[in-house]
């Protein structure tokens, strides 16, 4: 799902269309797990292994950006969660009443949006969601997460490349990025981002090439 040439609302109503379809479908025997979760350190590739992961298995792909803009507006969650039927809806509230009394949260409307939100991708399932910590909202037995690492040297490589800045700006970008997404985890899951606990796969972009790192998580999905 790529936001540079769709509206957020575009996305939206393509993506309930494409669940009312599935819903009319016949269903097939249920896959055991169908969503992976990805957490990524700035720089190491992991948007672009997620990415890649959503078009070789044929699953919508919910970008971090998507989501947050998603969550803003209770019109959307709402949206969202009248794509599933009575007992899914009722899967989801406990999903949710279990995350919120487990980490003792205090859910503001933002969180809960976001929470109904992953929630519903979730249920609906063949997704690969980055970002936003979805792997803390969707129980372990229902998701595959991943955390994507790689040294800070080669992080710094990657985004000065990127960006066409010097490897010093490229270091102060990543030391921002990972500050806000620490901060928005310790905030709203009251965990630690970096906490390897806290994953089901940790994938090391140093030496791993893309399709290498593809290919062991299709091994771990099958």
């Amino acid at each position: 799902m790529k936001t540079k040439t769709r509206s957020i609302e575009q996305i939206i109503e393509e993506q309930v269309r494409r669940w009312q379809i599935m819903r009319t479908e016949e269903k097939k025997e249920e896959e055991r797990i169908s969503v992976v979760t990805f957490s990524r350190e700035r720089g190491s590739g992991g948007d672009i292994l997620a990415e890649r992961l959503a078009e070789k298995l044929g699953y919508g792909l919910f970008h971090q950006e998507v989501l947050h803009n998603m969550a803003e507006s209770a019109r959307v969650s709402v949206q969202f969660v009248e794509t599933l039927d009575e007992k899914s809806v009722s899967v989801l509230e406990e999903w949710i009443s279990s995350l919120v009394d487990k980490r003792h949260l205090w859910p503001d409307q933002y969180l809960q949006h976001l929470m109904k939100i992953i929630g519903t991708i979730g249920k609906h399932g063949r997704a690969v969601i980055i970002g936003r910590g979805s792997n803390f909202v969707l129980p372990p037995d229902k998701r595959l997460s991943i955390r994507v690492i790689a040294p800070m040297e080669k992080r710094i490589a990657n985004v000065s490349k990127e960006l066409g800045i010097t490897g010093e700006e490229a270091k102060q970008k990543i030391t921002k990025t990972e500050s806000d997404r620490k901060g928005f985890i310790k905030k709203y899951f009251n965990a630690d981002i970096a906490d390897i606990f806290n994953y089901d796969l940790i994938i090391n972009t140093e030496n791993l090439s893309v399709n290498d790192a593809i290919n062991a998580i299709s091994g771990v999905l099958k």
